[in-house]
């Protein structure tokens, strides 16, 4: 049987130079990073060294990198923080951001008494920035929170335009960029936002590093209590394999960025035309079909099956070897459905299977033929 992995929005495979280079911390690089022998100082100048490339890739200074356990840590810093050391008393976000908003954005405001608005979406996700715009009128401080791509239909929002909006309405901007990363060139000299959500293991890096741009001066305040470590914003010793670890694939992520893109974009469309020419009556969630509106990197798409043959497609795709997903990681436990969807689509549109396939570098074309094979099986048998 053929293995297909198309859940990279989940997570990616590491390179193998990701792996070297933690290997060799692991076994070079012991000391403690705030330890001020020479075996702690080994340790702290790579920690700094891979807060500056990492930066460099932003276009920001070292200072405003802090490194974190991934994307929902660096979410949940921003927005706790903001509505407790930095006076903001209305959060604007939207109904499809990643639960590792929305959720502490509910607590926040059962818990904090603070205003929470959802922006108005269209039919295929998109925000609308006239009601973007009137919620913004206000003289409360306010923090924006929409995330670059979305994880589920890979909807792009702009962020010079958000951006724009919030600086004419003095408002905070928040994105959580777990998707774009390593994806995408960020450049926050051009389009100022000030604060940004970032995970390794998004860009072929590893699992339980990411970090958080926060922009200098912005009053932040930490909300894991300890040591001083990250100039005093994230307590907690750093986990020195895994932020070399997380350089390396940006530093890799970024070498390669232009020929990436154009390999993945080749690679996505080369899927949407075999699913069309083979899969009768197929369809297409959110912009998924437009490359200028949607990710290279996923592609979210509704099969015409029946409720019945729906609720066991991940198992039967499983049965041949495919990994894909219905929605995002963190919520396959749950028998809900996918909150995106539910969002944007039409009661009998949700009842048929939408499934989302999410591409790497390490994809091919054989493989995508493999999965519309198996797909097209599915449908008309």
């Amino acid at each position: 049987m053929q293995q297909v992995y198309f859940d990279n929005a989940a997570t990616t495979p590491m390179r193998d130079e990701v792996i070297d280079a933690i290997s060799e911390v692991m076994k070079n690089n012991f000391g403690n990073p705030s330890s001020s022998h020479s075996f702690g100082r080994s340790s702290k100048s790579l920690v700094e060294k891979s807060r500056k490339s990492i930066a460099q890739h932003l276009n920001v200074a070292a200072s405003e990198i802090i490194f974190t356990s991934g994307g929902t840590e660096a979410d949940n810093f921003v927005l706790h923080s903001a509505i407790n050391n930095l006076s903001v008393r209305h959060i604007i976000t939207s109904k499809i951001e990643h639960h590792a908003v929305l959720h502490p954005v509910e607590k926040l405001e059962k818990d904090s008494r603070i205003r929470v608005s959802y922006v108005d979406l269209d039919a295929k996700g998109n925000i609308d920035f006239k009601h973007l715009e009137s919620l913004l009128q206000t003289d409360t401080k306010t923090l924006v929170s929409l995330m670059h791509i979305n994880n589920e239909i890979g909807n792009i929002l702009d962020l010079k335009r958000v951006s724009n909006l919030c600086q004419a309405n003095n408002a905070l901007f928040h994105t959580d960029a777990v998707q774009s990363v390593g994806h995408y060139y960020i450049d926050l000299q051009t389009i100022p936002i000030d604060f940004i959500s970032a995970s390794a293991h998004k860009f072929h890096g590893p699992k339980g590093i990411g970090f958080v741009f926060i922009k200098k001066n912005s009053g932040l305040k930490p909300i894991i209590i300890g040591g001083e470590q990250e100039r005093g914003l994230r307590a907690g010793t750093e986990n020195v394999p895994s932020i070399v670890g997380m350089e390396t694939a940006l530093n890799i992520a970024f070498k390669n960025l232009e020929e990436e893109i154009e390999y993945l974009k080749e690679l996505k469309q080369y899927f949407i035309q075999k699913c069309i020419a083979q899969i009768p009556n197929i369809a297409f969630n959110g912009n998924s079909v437009d490359f200028e509106l949607s990710s290279h990197t996923l592609i979210n798409l509704r099969l015409p099956l029946d409720e019945d043959k729906a609720a066991m497609i991940l198992f039967h795709l499983d049965l041949k070897g495919v990994a894909c997903s219905r929605g995002s990681a963190c919520q396959s436990g749950s028998s809900k459905k996918s909150h995106v969807l539910s969002e944007i689509l039409k009661d009998k549109d949700l009842q048929k299977p939408s499934l989302r396939f999410s591409f790497s570098i390490f994809n091919t074309k054989e493989e995508v033929d493999y999965v519309i094979n198996v797909l097209k099986g599915m449908v008309i048998n």
